[in-house]
């Protein structure tokens, strides 16, 4: 066997042509190719990993947001029952204050009937005595006329 030099040579020529056309018109595009798929990717990833620490701090601030909104609702809602307790205790002390006003009123107005009732019990004790004092005048009475009299004067009186 024996070496052709000039195969060889043609070989070594045509393998680097290949070479060299692979290279400037295949590898070069494809490497750019996938270096730019490697940027994007790489872009991506740190978008994705912005965009997750950006979520992350859109979470921590909502959930501070909703204890803040919580605690302003419990103080909404303690100041609310402070307030209906300081009206319902307004109201009771009116309804109080009415009801005594009332209670005064009818007292009053009964020490008035007391008084009118009083006062016209005076008058008819007054008129049977007058009624009385004719009807002894008109006939001489005895001890048990005058006792009669007397008993049916507290009779009718109501003493």
């Amino acid at each position: 066997m024996e070496i052709n030099r000039l195969t060889v040579l043609m070989t070594i020529l045509n393998f680097a042509l290949l070479v060299w056309v692979l290279n400037h018109f295949l590898f070069k595009k494809v490497q750019l190719v996938i270096n730019n798929r490697e940027n994007e990717i790489a872009g991506r990833i740190k978008k994705t990993e912005t965009d997750e620490m950006m979520a992350e701090n859109l979470r921590i601030q909502n959930e501070q947001k909703l204890l803040e909104a919580k605690e302003q609702g419990k103080g909404i809602v303690e100041e609310s029952k402070k307030k209906a307790e300081m009206v319902s205790g307004e109201i009771i002390q009116e309804a109080k204050n009415e009801a005594d006003v009332l209670m005064d009123r009818a007292r009053k107005e009964a020490e008035r009937e007391k008084e009118k009732a009083a006062e016209e019990i005076k008058s008819q004790a007054v008129e049977l005595a007058i009624l009385l004092s004719q009807k002894a005048l008109e006939k001489t009475i005895d001890e048990n006329e005058h006792r009669r009299l007397i008993n049916d004067f507290i009779y009718k009186v109501g003493i």
